[in-house]
């Protein structure tokens, strides 16, 4: 039986990993200390040593130089959370130890919310709402997408990206889709067509954003982006609010009344005590809840029991990542 430990943030060993979960962990795992902190386990390497892998989470450890040689044993690393470039190192990859995330559970819920928000942007539902709210008037509809015949536009097909475009598939809706990695066939089977990122924002009734926030994509989105847009659009951010230029974004909303924004993440988070997005009436805020929440970060640690069992039978991790799949991850 390996050993193992937990290190993650304080309260995520219960938030990630259910009741049930944590026993099957003991059950194959010989978890010989309580779960820690990163911190904790900083103060106290020597905890490390007997380590064959560790479960672990939002805010797990640091896997340096330093980590690393106080734990030589260490072959596997079961993270619980989305992505890993907080914890991997180039020391890390240099050891060869195998390590896997929930990347996958967590995109579940992130594309769920996406696709409640994509049928009451293409409604105009905020629109209507917040009007009436405002004005005590039962205003008649604008000119409304729907949710028939309209078109989606999608920027990046990673995990996310692709189960929005599969739960599309439950609508009666055009697909299009900006992503310079995705290949042909894979866009075919999503029922996706690919087009160029000018395109999405010129052709879309909506607009979701799935693009992971790398050196290379910060300020990806302009303002010119955003006034390209058609008429009563609405653009969806679940992303990371650095991918987009967001002085640009509020000048355009500022002067499009006719444009909503829902934005789930911004950059910085929270945003500016003063920043126009808190009053602008044309922007949705809500506090990064696209990702797991109460129970359903049970999922992330549902995903990892799995991969223990695989690892435990000698199989290649189905969610494993590789140090070129890392540098392409938010």
């Amino acid at each position: 039986m390996p050993k193992g430990l937990f290190i993650l943030g304080t309260g995520n060993y219960d938030k990630i990993y259910s009741p049930e979960q944590q026993q099957t962990i003991h059950e194959r795992v010989d978890i010989y200390a309580p779960p820690m902190t990163a911190d904790e386990a900083a103060a106290d390497r020597s905890v490390l040593h007997d380590a064959d892998v560790i479960f672990s989470g939002w805010g797990g450890p640091k896997l340096d130089v330093d980590f690393l040689n106080a734990a030589p044993h260490l072959k596997a690393v079961f993270y619980g959370a989305g992505s890993i470039r907080g914890l991997v190192t180039d020391t890390f990859w240099e050891r060869n130890i195998q390590i896997t995330s929930a990347a996958a559970a967590n995109a579940v819920p992130v594309a769920e919310f996406t696709f409640a928000q994509i049928i009451l942007g293409l409604k105009r539902g905020w629109h209507h709402a917040l009007h009436i709210k405002h004005t005590g008037q039962w205003m008649r509809p604008d000119p409304i997408a729907g949710t028939y015949d309209s078109v989606v536009g999608l920027i990046s097909l990673g995990l996310i990206g692709q189960r929005v475009a599969d739960l599309l598939k439950l609508l009666h809706v055009k697909v299009i889709a900006y992503d310079p990695f995705v290949s042909a066939e894979t866009a075919a089977q999503l029922n996706v067509e690919l087009v160029s990122l000018d395109a999405v924002f010129e052709q879309a009734d909506l607009v979701s954003l799935h693009t992971p926030w790398l050196p290379e994509t910060v300020g990806m989105i302009t303002g010119a982006h955003f006034a390209a847009m058609k008429p009563n659009t609405t653009f969806i951010n679940t992303a990371r609010g650095a991918v987009i230029r967001e002085d640009e974004m509020i000048a355009v909303l500022q002067q499009r009344p006719d444009l909503y924004a829902v934005l789930d993440v911004t950059y910085p988070e929270p945003p500016a005590s003063d920043s126009p997005l808190f009053t602008l009436p044309n922007v949705i805020l809500t506090p990064h809840i696209a990702g797991c929440v109460g129970t359903e970060c049970w999922r992330m640690g549902a995903y990892m029991v799995e991969e223990l069992e695989r690892y435990l039978r000698g199989e290649a991790l189905r969610s494993g990542i590789t140090r070129a799949q890392s540098a392409r991850m938010a």
